[in-house]
């Protein structure tokens, strides 16, 4: 079975807009991303319309709450379909683990269980405010190890943490990555990126690929040079 590697971040305010981008992709090119912005404006029939459409959805909620909450909200992300969902890692192990027991109904239909540890936009400034004194390289190693020993399947992280996060928790233990660029696209003022193909040789699963394929005219072409790139 084709295992798509891109996960297209669908960053629309419009769903006319975003039904006819998603027509001219095909859903084993790809995987497509929703995050809170979308799930807000359009909700979750449209996360079933896209399943329904054949694609699988990473549902990108990030919960983070009281364990019991955490555990329902991640399971009526199963009831939708969608093949990943995600958590915060700082809600702790407690939190985890209900949310990894909620989805052992699913059996082999329960989505991928992955965390968020460090955002990205957050420095060594911003962990001091909330009294963390690691750098963010050690908490996000401390928090996607506790993410393992949770249960979970992997976590967001960027690709350069992903080579030595790779190493210290193992092979099976998915890294999901955005911040990737095509070679030759427009880095949209992101300094630290990588090309998909650096990526994937440093130890990343999954990537997470929005402008350079959303803004496209001819997405589902950058979609098959991506795909060829990483053969």
């Amino acid at each position: 079975m084709f295992d798509p590697k891109v996960v297209v971040a669908l960053d629309f305010d419009n769903k006319n807009d975003a039904l006819a981008f998603i027509d001219k992709i095909d859903p084993s090119e790809c995987r497509l991303k929703i995050g809170k912005e979308m799930f807000t404006y359009f909700g979750p029939d449209f996360v079933k319309d896209l399943v329904a459409r054949g694609f699988d959805i990473f549902l990108d909620l990030k919960f983070h709450d009281i364990p019991n909450t955490v555990a329902k909200a991640v399971a009526a992300a199963a009831e939708l379909g969608v093949w990943m969902v995600n958590v915060h890692a700082s809600g702790g192990s407690k939190m985890m683990e209900k949310a990894k027991e909620a989805l052992v109904p699913y059996g082999d239909k329960a989505p991928l269980l992955i965390a968020v540890t460090v955002l990205t936009s957050m420095g060594k400034e911003d962990l001091l405010e909330l009294g963390i004194t690691k750098s963010p390289a050690e908490q996000v190693l401390a928090l996607a190890t506790l993410t393992k020993q949770s249960g979970l399947d992997g976590v967001v992280c960027s690709a350069w943490e992903a080579e030595s996060l790779k190493n210290s928790l193992g092979e099976n233990f998915k890294l999901i990555t955005p911040g990737i660029r095509p070679a030759g696209a427009s880095t949209d003022d992101q300094k630290r990126i990588m090309t998909p193909e650096e990526a994937m040789n440093v130890g990343v699963d999954y990537l997470v690929i929005g402008r350079p394929i959303t803004k496209s005219q001819t997405p589902l072409a950058v979609l098959k040079e991506i795909n060829a790139s990483l053969i």
